[in-house]
C-alpha cells in the first residue's frame, strides 16, 4: 500500500487522516494494516518511531466501528498493555485522534494515581482499555474488570515489559483472555526470552520485521564522547549553551542522578525538568506537557522514559550515563529521529563505562564514531596526556564551562568523527576553537 486512501477504512477514519494530514503509511503500517484488518494474530518487530501505535489503532478503530454494540460494565472489548504510565496515555491520545469521528469509550489504567475515576468510567462500560501490567491486575483482583469479552490485545513494547520484570504479570493476564481473540504482539527487540510468550500468546501470525532486531535509527547521527566523569556536567552545560541544540532528552543511570542534573542545568539558566518513576503521575505529566508545549527545552529521564515519550522535533538525545541494558540505547535514541526527521544522538562515556559502550557496540553491530574536538576529551577513554594524576583538562573561556566559545557548539560536535570508540588512537588532534568541522528499574503500577 502506497497511500493511507488505499486502506478500506470507514469514512470517519479517512476524513481523520486527510485532516492530519496522514497521506504515506510507514513500512510497519503498509505491511501491518491490511493483515489486521482481516483479523489476524500479527508478530511486529520494530524499532522506536516508526508508526507502530497507528498500525494497530486505525484497524483496532475500523474494527469498533464496523461492528457497533453498547459497551458492557467492567468489560472492554479491546486491551492494550504498555509498560510504563507515559506510554499508555500516548496510546490513548493517539486512539482518541484517530477515532474523532468515532463514538467510543476509552480509558487510561494505570498506577500513581486514584483507581476511583478509573473504575467509575469501567463500570459505566468502555471500548477501549489502556493499562500498565500492576494496575491491571490490581482492578483484575477486585472484580472491577473482566477480560472475558475481550476481541482485541495488543501487548505493546513487550521487551521492555520484560526488562521491567513484568513476566509473571503479563502470563496472569494473557491466562484470563478468552481464546476466542486477536493477538497483537510488538517489541523492537526479540530476545529469547519472549519465545514462550509469543507462542502463549498469538496464533499463526504474520510476522513483520520493518528494520534488523537490535539496529539503531538510520536518521539518527551518533557520537561518543570521552569524558572524566567529573565533568560531564561541565560538558553537558557546553552542549546545551549552543541555542540550535532546540530540545534535547538528557538521560540519566538513577532518579537521583536525574534530580541532581535537572537542578544543575536549571541553576545555569536552562529550562529544565526530570521525570522518573519516584515522582506522581501528575508531576511526570506535567514534566511531558512542559517539554512537549516547549516550556521546558530540556529534559532529564531515566530508563522509564526511553519508550515512553512520543514527541516530535527532539534535536538531541544525550546520554549523561551508558544504560545497564545494552538494548535500552536503542530505545533512548529513538526518542530523536522520529517521524521522518534527523536527530543527533550524543553519549558521554567515562573510563568505567568502556565495557558497556562494547556491549552497546557489539549489539548494534557497528562502531559509535568518537568526538574529540570538545574541550574534556580523554584519549581512549583514558585521562588527556596529563602529566599527573587527576589533571584535568583545561576549560573554555576563561574558565566559564558553559559560555559559547568562538566556534559555537554545533559546529563543534557536528563534524566528521575522529576515531572509533573502540579503536585506538585518535586519527587527528580536537580541532581549535575557532575551526569549522562539518556538521553534521522499578516496576510501573
Amino acid at each position: 500500500m502506497t497511500s493511507f486512501a488505499d486502506f478500506d477504512f470507514v469514512e470517519p477514519i479517512r476524513l481523520t487522516l486527510q485532516n492530519e494530514n496522514y497521506t504515506t503509511p510507514t513500512p510497519i503500517q503498509a505491511q501491518a494494516i491490511p493483515h489486521l484488518l482481516l483479523g489476524r494474530d500479527l508478530l511486529g518487530c520494530a524499532q522506536t518511531g516508526t508508526g507502530k501505535t497507528a498500525a494497530f489503532a486505525l484497524p483496532i478503530l475500523n474494527r469498533l466501528a464496523l461492528s457497533r454494540r453498547a459497551p458492557v460494565a467492567r468489560k472492554p472489548r479491546v486491551l492494550i498493555l504498555a509498560p510504563t504510565r507515559e506510554l499508555a496515555q500516548q496510546i490513548d491520545e493517539s486512539f482518541a485522534t484517530y477515532g474523532r469521528g468515532l463514538k467510543f469509550r476509552q480509558v487510561v489504567v494505570v498506577g500513581g494515581v486514584s483507581q476511583l475515576p478509573q473504575t467509575r468510567i469501567l463500570n459505566r462500560g468502555v471500548d477501549i482499555l489502556v493499562a500498565t501490567p500492576g494496575r491491571l491486575l490490581d482492578l483484575m483482583g477486585q472484580g472491577a474488570i473482566r477480560l472475558d469479552g475481550l476481541d482485541t490485545f495488543v501487548l505493546d513494547e513487550a521487551d521492555r515489559m520484560l526488562d521491567m520484570g513484568f513476566l509473571p504479570a503479563i502470563e496472569k493476564i494473557v491466562a484470563a483472555l478468552p481464546v476466542k481473540r486477536q493477538s497483537l504482539f510488538f517489541s523492537a527487540t526479540m530476545p529469547p526470552a519472549l519465545a514462550p510468550l509469543v507462542n502463549q500468546l498469538l496464533r499463526d501470525p504474520i510476522r513483520i520485521e520493518v528494520a534488523p532486531q537490535s539496529t539503531t535509527a538510520e536518521r539518527v547521527e551518533q557520537h561518543v564522547m570521552f569524558v572524566a566523569r567529573e565533568d560531564k556536567r561541565a560538558l553537558l552545560q557546553n552542549i546545551l549553551s549552543d541555542v540550535t541544540v532546540s530540545r534535547a532528552i538528557v538521560f540519566s543511570r538513577t532518579k537521583h542522578g536525574a534530580d541532581k542534573i535537572a537542578r544543575f542545568l536549571d541553576a545555569a539558566g536552562i529550562s529544565t525538568d526530570s521525570i522518573h518513576g519516584d515522582k506522581s503521575q501528575a508531576a511526570r505529566q506535567r514534566a511531558l506537557y512542559g517539554f512537549r508545549d516547549g516550556r521546558t527545552r530540556v529534559l532529564v529521564a531515566t530508563d522509564i522514559a526511553a519508550r515512553g515519550i512520543d514527541i516530535d522535533d527532539i534535536s538531541h538525545v544525550i546520554n549523561y550515563d551508558l544504560p545497564m541494558e545494552p538494548e535500552n540505547y536503542v530505545h533512548r535514541i529513538g526518542r530523536t529521529g522520529r517521524a521522518g526527521a534527523e536527530g543527533i544522538a550524543l553519549t558521554f562515556c567515562d573510563a568505567d563505562e568502556r565495557s558497556a559502550l562494547r556491549g552497546i557496540e557489539k549489539m548494534i553491530k557497528k562502531q559509535i564514531p568518537v568526538r574529540t574536538d570538545h574541550p574534556y576529551h580523554m584519549q581512549g577513554g583514558a585521562s588527556q596526556s596529563a602529566p599527573s594524576a587527576g589533571r584535568r583538562p583545561a576549560r573554555p573561556n576563561n574558565g566559564r564551562p558553559g559560555a559559547p566559545g568562538k566556534g559555537n557548539a554545533a559546529r563543534r560536535f557536528g563534524g566528521k568523527p575522529a576515531q572509533t570508540a573502540t579503536g585506538g588512537r585518535p586519527q587527528r588532534r580536537p580541532q581549535k576553537a575557532g575551526a569549522a568541522p562539518r556538521s553534521g528499574g522499578s516496576q510501573e503500577r
